[in-house]
Order: structure tokens, then C-alpha cells, then sequence
């Protein structure tokens, strides 16, 4: 499940506390001990996240483009270590498995066009280290869970130390009102929700029914999810196509209030959308999408290597087969 799936929910929690849930790519670290994900240099505020605030969450439950017809749902709690001390290492690794993995997200690109997208290729690592998985047998978390937790005493390895200087600023601007995130609910295939759980950790869990009302949601969870606590909380809405060639996110942020009862649904208050960078349509569409987000961040690269005291890495593509 780790190794096949095309995307996990990865969460992470802000300065305030508050859970933010991204769809990104898993990738299992060939020592074996974590499961990563990365992030883009040049939009590196999931790793700093998780730099401040190690508690993060990956929730596997999204099987679309894995080859696996009926999976488990599986949930990861862990530490996370940020890795960015070595971006031309970091770069060389994620150019040669993401075109191993995502094969048709570059299918027909001209290598010379590829070489110049060092703006997206150059990445930082976060590598997780399970202490707690929870996995049940369906999306539908009817079945009761099963749990594996790592042995007593288990830590991650310290993060590289934090860059000098200040983080960028978002590259996007958020929407003007969440509303219009919710008008992609009935089309966007995958709903989670993410809470935090009373040791802290971000906590994320697949949506089975959403209704939008004036304040937010109304969400359906499964019989056997964990309990929800009142707080704050993220809505992450996303699909893809099964060979992966572009998707589709809306993030929303809010509040929840725990069922009154065992099996009724979950309120979410909304109070905003996130920026999302969302790569959707034909091939032509897809290519002026990426272009002209190339023009936003690739002046940010020379800045966020020489905050590291690095030169700008290079995008070294794998010998052709």
C-alpha cells in the first residue's frame, strides 16, 4: 500500500496548532525505516511546518492509479525529519523516482524542457517515522481497526537545522470565500477530514457522505473512525485521473464538533479556503498550468538555495532505457 499508492494525505500542523492536509506522493525510503514525501524548494511551508511541529499524519485511502482493487485504509502517525541540507542529492532522488512512479506526467516532454524545470524538481524531503498505524479493511471504516505501534522508545532523527533568513511568502492567493471551494465537493472524488487527536497529532480519517450547509458541512464518517475531538480541523477534497498526468485539490479550514452520539455525523465549520495549485485538463492546458507557475516561483530558487548556503541544484535526468 505504501509503495503503490499514487497519493496519501499528509498533514502537518500550523504555529497555532490548527492541521493542514495536502495530497502529495508517498515514497517508501529504500532503508526502510520511513515513508516520505516531499515538497517543491521554492513552496517549502509543509516542510517548515514540520520542522516547527513534528506530529504529522499520512492517510493512505486513496487507491485510484495504485493497481490494487480493494485496499485497506490505512493511517500513519509519526515524526517527521526535514531533509534539505543536500538539495542537489534531494533533487537527483526525487527527478528519478517520481519519473519511476508518475511515468505519464512527463510521457512525451522533451528532456531539454524537462532540465529547465528545476524550480519544481529541486525538492526538500520530509521522512516520516511511524509510531502508530491503524489500518481497516475498507474505506467504508465499518470493520473494526487493527493497530500496530512502534516499540516504546522509538525517535526520529533531528531535522536539518532551519534555513537562515525568512520563509517565503504564499505564491497563491487564497480565495475570497471558502463557498467557492464547496461548489467541487459533488465532483471531486475523495473527501478526508483532519482533526487533532488528544496526544497532539494530526489525525485524518475518510469523508463517507459530505453535505454543504450555510456554516460549513455536515460529514458522514465511518462506524468505526476514531473518535473525533472538538477543535480545529481541515477538509481536503482532491482527485486525479488513474494514470497521473494532473489533479485537483480544495483545502478548507475550520473547527469540528463531535457527534452528540456514536454514529452521527460531524459538524465542520468553516472558516476558509487554502490556495491550491491544481493541474487539470488536456495536455495543452496542463502545459500553459505549468508555465505560467514557473514564472511565479522560478525566481524564488536561487534565493531559497543561498538561505541554505547551497548552490542552485541541477536537474539530472536517469539515462533513457
Amino acid at each position: 500500500m505504501f509503495e503503490r499508492s499514487v497519493t496519501v494525505e499528509y498533514a502537518s500542523l500550523t504555529r497555532a496548532g490548527s492541521p493542514v492536509t495536502i495530497p502529495t506522493t508517498p515514497y517508501v525510503n529504500a532503508n526502510g525505516l520511513t515513508i516520505d514525501v516531499s515538497t517543491g524548494l521554492t513552496y517549502p511551508a509543509k516542510a517548515e511546518r514540520a520542522r516547527r511541529d513534528p506530529r504529522v499524519c499520512l492517510l493512505f485511502a486513496d487507491p485510484v492509479g495504485s493497481g490494487m482493487a480493494d485496499p485497506p485504509v490505512v493511517l500513519v502517525q509519526g515524526l517527521a525529519t526535514v531533509r534539505d541540507s543536500d538539495l542537489q542529492t534531494n533533487t537527483d532522488r526525487y527527478v528519478r523516482l517520481s519519473m519511476e512512479k508518475l511515468p505519464d506526467a512527463t510521457k512525451g516532454q522533451p528532456r531539454f524542457a524537462l532540465r529547465r524545470l528545476a524550480w519544481y524538481y529541486a525538492r526538500i524531503w520530509i521522512e516520516v517515522t511511524p509510531l502508530h498505524v491503524r489500518w481497516w479493511p475498507s474505506r467504508s471504516l465499518e470493520e473494526p481497526v487493527r493497530t500496530w505501534n512502534a516499540p516504546e522508545g522509538t525517535a526520529a532523527p533531528l531535522s536539518d537545522p532551519a534555513p537562515s533568513g525568512t520563509q517565503p511568502h504564499a505564491w497563491l492567493a487564497p480565495p475570497a470565500s471558502w463557498h467557492a471551494a464547496a461548489q467541487d465537493a459533488g465532483r471531486l472524488a475523495t473527501h478526508d477530514l483532519t482533526v487533532v487527536d488528544a496526544n497532539g497529532f494530526p489525525l485524518c480519517v475518510p469523508v463517507m457522505g459530505t453535505e454543504v450547509v450555510d456554516d460549513g458541512f455536515v460529514l458522514t464518517l465511518g462506524g468505526a473512525a476514531p473518535a473525533v475531538i472538538a477543535g480545529p480541523a481541515c477538509l481536503t477534497m482532491h482527485s486525479h485521473p488513474e494514470r497521473f498526468t494532473g489533479q485537483e485539490n480544495r483545502t478548507i479550514i475550520g473547527t469540528v464538533e463531535p457527534p452528540a452520539r456514536p454514529g452521527d455525523a460531524v459538524r465542520f465549520c468553516a472558516e476558509r479556503a487554502l490556495a491550491d495549485w491544481s493541474l487539470a485538463g488536456g495536455r495543452p492546458r496542463l502545459a500553459l498550468s505549468f508555465l505560467a507557475t514557473g514564472r511565479r516561483l522560478a525566481p524564488r530558487l536561487a534565493t531559497e538555495a543561498q538561505r541554505r548556503f547551497q548552490p542552485v541544484p541541477r536537474v539530472r535526468l536517469p539515462d533513457r532505457r
